[in-house]
């Protein structure tokens, strides 16, 4: 392996432009080669870099740099001081939308401040990019977001104003996740202490210009930065503090009344009269969010055709067997067989054409696991209520190897990397080589397991009872977890770095799986047992509500929803723009994905609790009615 860091060599002055900008390709301590500028201000440049430490990956970092124009010791002493103050304000936070401070240096008679990079644009940027009005609900969400990180600055010990709250210092990511950047001018708060005005016209509160700070200000700085989203005219350009003179649904009737009143109480003229602190106005927006989603906010995508589709009437099954009992797990196909487990203890191998039962395996106690498959071997892995997790034959219904738990498991298994992965009521995660069955290793939670892990090609991602999210690496160390409210059943998915899953408390949740701060979540109001699927950058995901959710990928909004009238439990299928999916009245569904409009349905004897399985246009799915059945897709 090449150690590309042998290669460094320090910034000299040949490697400057005539602007005293660092050059492409030069190299801070050894350790970081500039790839670019990526802003230009009064004070110096921000570049990105790329972090040599790490040789054999593509680690990117945002370098700041302060310049020393002036000849003043005085004020060269001064803007130091300032600089550094921004280095150790961000080096005492953890907050997932405040940027990670990795290094702070001095060379070359200048000062530089190594922070995570951040891949997106900022909010003036996003404004002036988007045609029209950007949607309420985004705009509310990043808001909520926004007021989210000041409250944490704010009551932080001692607390931080940021005071310079404007689009350009707000980031959105590639996710659509909101990030705080520039802390140049924050400060500790100081009750009652004077200072020079400081702030941009038209953002800053009026107390500023009296060199007056306070957490109040920075809620001023959202409103106005809020005003400006909502009817894209710059507070630059206007009388100062006219906002009320301005109103937003004048500019823009698609913001509800009720947003445009919590936006004009943060513009108030005297701090007493806005929101007493950042937490409550984020409280509000909330409120509207999650209460008024159905009722005030457009939520649908003007360009989109809403009209109804007619359901097909008379679909039959190909075929559909009986089993001894209920059906309430995700069936899988192998070499011609369609495999399912069932409540009366037992693996049923079925012949995919003739829906023929071909063998079945019995366990000690009912199965409430689903089937995994190790192809290499023609195996299948399963778990049961007997504490053991089984690898029978696929061809022949013979046991290869069982393992034996300390408690029932719930969990299916994940095969991948040549191991079975999956949990137990005895509150350990195990990995298994799939061929033998031998433990590779074993992780103590101490709290039952009753999701399918998710296996990527570095992390293992996994729910427990108490609410807890957890990230392993493939050895079996844990690398950060993340808490929910209640119960995690729901099976994680990941995608392009991002964890999906939902809780018992509600919500649903896109977590970043490297930083494993939230992205965004989205409230059902009922308990999520059901597992999210994931098409044309779309989230699909069932509550116990029983509605049938579309979530945008990047930013949780809410782009469909779909009534059953029932609870759901079952986790949908995404196959060639359709979404297949059971529920507890009975029925399984096929949705137009694009829409939420039901092509067609088919009632079953009983409730449909488990989740279908397609494989080569054929939609596998089991039913309480103790049928298994096969429909075409």
């Amino acid at each position: 392996m090449v150690d590309t860091r042998r290669f460094a060599r320090e910034a000299d002055k040949s490697l400057l432009g005539v602007n005293k900008a660092l050059q492409a390709n030069s190299i801070l301590q050894n350790r970081y080669r500039i790839e670019g500028v990526l802003g230009v201000g009064g004070m110096g440049s921000v570049y990105q870099a790329r972090d040599l430490q790490f040789p054999d990956a593509k680690r990117y970092v945002a370098v700041k740099e302060m310049l020393h124009h002036t000849n003043d010791p005085q004020l060269r002493e001064m803007a130091l001081r300032n600089f550094e103050r921004e280095a150790n304000i961000l080096a005492g936070l953890n907050h997932p939308a405040i940027p990670a401070i990795h290094d702070y240096f001095s060379t070359n008679e200048r000062a530089y401040l190594v922070m995570e990079y951040i891949n997106g644009s900022d909010l003036d940027t996003v404004i002036n990019r988007h045609e029209g009005f950007l949607p309420v609900t985004q705009v509310l969400q990043w808001a909520i977001e926004l007021c989210d990180v000041l409250a944490y600055l704010h009551n932080s010990e001692p607390p931080i104003i940021f005071r310079d709250i404007k689009p350009s210092n707000v980031m959105i990511d590639v996710h659509g996740r909101l990030r705080l950047i520039d802390f140049g001018i924050a400060k500790h708060f100081e009750p009652e202490t004077k200072g020079t005005m400081i702030g941009t016209e038209g953002y800053a509160a009026p107390e500023s210009y009296r060199g007056l700070a306070s957490p109040s200000s920075d809620i001023f700085g959202v409103g106005a930065t809020l005003h400006h989203v909502f009817t894209r005219h710059d507070p630059r350009l206007e009388p100062p503090f006219t906002f009320a003179e301005r109103p937003i649904r004048d500019v823009n009737p698609e913001v509800p009344p009720v947003v445009e009143a919590i936006v004009m109480k943060s513009l108030a003229f005297s701090p007493e009269e806005r929101y007493p602190t950042a937490d409550a106005m984020k409280e509000a927006l909330n409120t509207v969010l999650t209460s008024g989603r159905a009722n005030i906010l457009t939520i649908a995508a003007a360009d989109e055709d809403w009209g109804t589709l007619e359901g097909t009437s008379g679909i039959e099954p190909r075929w559909k067997v009986k089993v001894e009992d209920e059906i309430r797990s995700t069936p899988v196909v192998l070499e011609g067989l369609v495999f399912t487990t069932a409540y009366d203890n037992n693996l049923y191998a079925v012949d995919i054409e003739k829906g023929e039962i071909k063998w079945k395996f019995a366990t000690d106690d009912s199965l409430a696991s689903s089937p995994a498959i190790y192809e290499q071997e023609s195996m299948v892995i399963f778990g049961s209520k007997d504490y053991n997790l089984y690898a029978v034959d696929a061809r022949t219904g013979r046991k290869k190897w069982s393992f034996q738990t300390m408690g029932p498991i719930y969990s299916s298994p994940t095969v991948k990397h040549g191991h079975v992965f999956f949990g137990s009521d005895d509150g350990m995660l195990y990995a298994l080589r799939a061929s033998t069955g031998r433990p590779a290793w074993k992780y103590p939670i101490q709290d039952p397991i009753r999701c399918r892990p998710a296996v990527t090609d570095e992390r293992v991602i996994f729910g427990t009872k108490s609410g807890e999210l957890y990230c392993l690496d493939l050895s079996g160390q844990m690398k950060w977890r993340f808490k929910a409210r209640r119960e995690i059943i729901s099976s994680p998915l990941v995608v392009e770095g991002l964890v999906f899953f939902g809780s018992m408390d509600g919500q649903v949740y896109a977590v970043d799986m490297e930083s494993s701060w939230a992205a965004w979540k989205f409230q059902t109001n009922k308990p999520v047992v059901s597992s999210p699927s994931y098409g044309d950058e779309r989230i699909y995901i069932g509550s116990v509500s029983g509605i049938m959710y579309a979530l945008d990928f990047s930013t949780g909004k809410e782009r469909w929803a779909f009534d059953t009238k029932n609870q759901i439990t079952s986790s949908s299928v995404f196959f060639n723009g359709n979404l297949y999916f059971g529920a507890n009245d009975r029925k399984l569904y096929c949705l137009d994905a694009k829409r939420g409009k039901e092509r067609w349905s088919y009632e079953t004897g009983n409730i449909v609790p488990g989740s279908p399985y397609v494989a080569d246009g054929i939609v596998y799915i089991g039913s309480a009615d103790q049928h298994l059945y096969a429909f075409k897709a």
